[in-house]
């Protein structure tokens, strides 16, 4: 009996690990549901098995740290330790090559949980949540690393290009619903069809306010970007509407929904990521790095800041 016991007790412990691994995953969207979790890593599997298996051990390296190094249990559980670390980890194996990639990705997810955490403790007095900015910066670093590291191979798809050669590419064929359906996806680097479906549903099973704010958000970047001149091929990437996903998300749902005005300011918010993804984007071209969620990270900052002068927002 006593036998039976410690097995209850191992098989308990390791299907709440587990649990905590996949809120990792499904906190990327701003979301604490392990199904919905669960759901978005079958969904990158799709695409890339291996991808999903980064994404999956990035979440548990995270969830290891945040168990043994004694953090606040609630934090851990919750998985607010895991989704930079599920990005980083995405991001490095998706923009590195050479034999390396992988053992980076998983060192820079387990980076990326100790940078959360320091985060954390810095923008504790402020009450502004930390969103992604941890990953972004590390992922930044890491593949800037590679025009002096040999170890650290940049992917040929990240190119540094020359402003003062740099021409918008008009022209083609909108597809407005892949388009808005990979603006969803692409918040785990997806622009599958059947994946970002399956990301959207994951998003539905948690909350169907919560699927209706993402398809929103999809929908208010993509008619913004199209009324902006935007090139047509990103937007049928999905590439202007992930940020505004998220962006709508934090602003309208997640952290702030008191207010009578939250829709309405984060469909604003939402449409203010596609400048800013522009602006962005341009900025990083002579490094030739990826753009990732800094728009989503400084435009929910910014509405986030200003509302606690302006309440009513």
């Amino acid at each position: 009996m006593q036998k039976d016991n410690r097995i209850s007790i191992r098989e308990g412990a390791f299907f709440s690990f587990i649990s905590t691994a996949f809120k990792g995953i499904s906190q990327v969207i701003l979301i604490e549901n392990a199904v919905t979790g669960l759901i978005i890593l079958v969904a990158i599997m799709i695409s890339s098995v291996s991808i999903g298996i980064i994404a999956l051990l990035s979440a548990c390296i995270a969830t290891f740290i945040g168990r043994f190094g004694g953090t606040d249990k609630a934090i851990v559980n919750q998985g607010l330790l895991g989704y930079n670390s599920v990005l980083a980890g995405i991001a490095l194996a998706l923009n590195l090559e050479g034999g390396w990639r992988w053992a980076i990705a998983l060192a820079g997810a387990a980076v990326a949980a100790l940078f959360t955490a320091a985060m954390m403790h810095w923008m504790r007095n402020s009450q502004m949540p930390v969103l992604t900015f941890p990953y972004i910066i590390l992922t930044w670093f890491l593949l800037l690393a590679s025009y002096r590291l040999s170890t650290f191979q940049l992917s040929s798809n990240l190119v540094p290009q020359d402003l003062s050669h740099w021409k918008l590419q008009p022209g083609g064929t909108i597809d407005w619903i892949h388009g808005l359906v990979n603006g969803i996806g692409q918040v785990y680097f997806q622009d599958s069809l059947w994946s970002g479906i399956l990301i959207l549903l994951a998003v539905f099973w948690a909350s169907r306010k919560l699927g209706l704010y993402a398809v929103l958000g999809s929908v208010a970047a993509g008619l913004t970007a199209y009324g902006l001149g935007a090139e047509i091929t990103l937007l049928n990437l999905g590439l202007y509407g992930f940020n505004a996903v998220l962006t709508i998300l934090a602003v309208a749902a997640v952290f702030d929904a008191k207010s009578r005005l939250a829709p309405l300011t984060g469909l604003i918010a939402a449409a203010i990521t596609v400048p800013v993804t522009a602006s962005v984007d341009v900025w990083l071209l002579p490094y030739g790095l990826p753009t990732l969620t800094m728009p989503f990270v400084l435009v929910t900052w910014l509405l986030l800041a200003a509302k606690k002068v302006i309440p009513k927002l």
